[in-house]
């Protein structure tokens, strides 16, 4: 039996995309693994549901992680990760940055994609400096690194030359409540509580910033709007970087009560959400995943996606898909599935097959290939790659 440490912060701070990728992973893992031990720590001085497991031991820590990033990463001060987990064999850290560990301790670490490198736009300067310095340190350090995608372990060869050896791809899961809703009293409940109104939607799901492509989509939905009266673009997401200029657009193009923003939609709402639109549309300009694409899939939606980096992976033939910056584009591609539905309605089957492939105890099991081979390792090769 071995010991491995994960860092649940991400789980404990954030609703969507990171926290919920370390929540449901982790999850799944203590519900595969029966034959290690795990010891979580979460920075979070308020109250965090601890996960669940015969096997796992769980720290509330009672600082917030800001604290971790300017003890290890700012200040740079060598406390290890074991003052938190105890003694552990192997440590894994699903958000981007290693902390230092004792010698011995083998290391994994999750690297979800390089968008501030491919898109600096998508971050602000501070932000887009310190992990500039700060993720390829910890990519040199780790013994291993797990990716989201194809893309992101191309990125991470492309820009860092990271042998491809020390790199496996873990795509993520959908969870079992995303499935079709048909129920019309629970569709009619989350129109009401997003006030969505009552006719067609189509929607896009993820925090509002440039690197969504938002603004876009708007342009790109301004014609359907003048041709089908009924239809309505929802965009759910919480308010991230420069998202007062995607706010103001709908206004500014003479529509401003047919695009509705009804900001974070709580994780019991989405497969009522994506069940009820007519289609989603995910124009990212970056992803190192797109994890609605899947979940609309699961609940038999029709998705229009972008045809950059990930999301190709993520698609398939289940959807169509399109330039980002190509407004035009947009507007027939969605268009299309609004009046051919036949189409909608074979691309809405195969998604339903596509997302059944993509569960999180596939990634779990996956992982834990990673972690066992990595505590195969010669101690000797751990001390000098995993502990530098």
């Amino acid at each position: 039996m071995a010991r491995i440490g994960i860092d649940y912060t991400a789980a404990a701070q954030q609703s969507a995309g990171i926290g919920r990728y370390v929540r449901e992973l982790v999850r799944a893992l203590l519900e595969l693994d029966r034959e290690n031990e795990y010891r979580l720590f979460a920075a979070c001085p308020r109250r965090v549901v601890a996960p669940a497991g015969r096997s796992a031991r769980f720290v509330r820590l009672p600082f917030d992680d800001r604290w971790l990033v300017r003890t290890w990463h700012r200040a740079r001060l060598p406390l290890p990760v074991e003052l938190f987990t105890g003694r552990i064999d192997l440590f894994h850290s699903p958000d981007f940055t290693l902390p230092p560990t004792l010698p011995g301790t083998r290391t994994v670490l999750t690297v979800h994609d390089l968008s501030f490198v491919r898109d600096p736009d998508s971050a602000h300067e501070q932000l887009r400096a310190y992990l500039n310095t700060v993720v390829p340190l910890s990519v040199k350090r780790a013994g291993h690194i797990v990716a989201d995608s194809e893309a992101t372990r191309r990125d991470l060869e492309d820009l860092w030359q990271t042998p491809p050896e020390k790199v496996t791809v873990v795509y993520c899961g959908v969870d079992a409540r995303f499935q079709p809703v048909a129920d019309s009293a629970a569709l009619a409940a989350v129109r009401a509580q997003y006030h969505l109104g009552e006719g067609r939607y189509l929607l896009a799901v993820g925090t509002l910033h440039p690197r969504k492509n938002y603004d876009s989509l708007i342009r790109a939905f301004a014609p359907l709007a003048s041709r089908h009266a009924d239809l309505t673009l929802v965009i759910a997401g919480g308010h991230g970087w420069r998202h007062e200029e995607t706010l103001a657009l709908p206004a500014g193009l003479g529509m401003a009560d047919r695009v509705r923003f009804p900001g974070f939609v709580r994780d019991q709402d989405l497969p009522a959400l994506y069940s009820g639109a007519s289609l989603l549309a995910f124009p990212s300009l970056y992803e190192g995943f797109g994890l609605p694409i899947l979940e609309a899939m699961a609940c038999g939606t029709p998705v229009v996606a972008s045809d950059r980096s990930s999301m190709p992976e993520v698609t398939g033939d289940a959807g169509l898909q399109v330039d980002a910056t190509d407004t035009e584009a947009w507007t027939a591609a969605m268009d299309r599935l609004l009046v051919d539905s036949p189409l909608a309605q074979k691309l809405a089957s195969r998604g339903q097959a596509r997302a059944a492939r993509f569960t999180w105890q596939a990634a779990a099991t996956l992982l834990l290939g990673v972690y066992r081979q990595r505590l195969a390792a010669p101690s000797g090769k751990v001390r000098q790659r995993d502990s530098a």
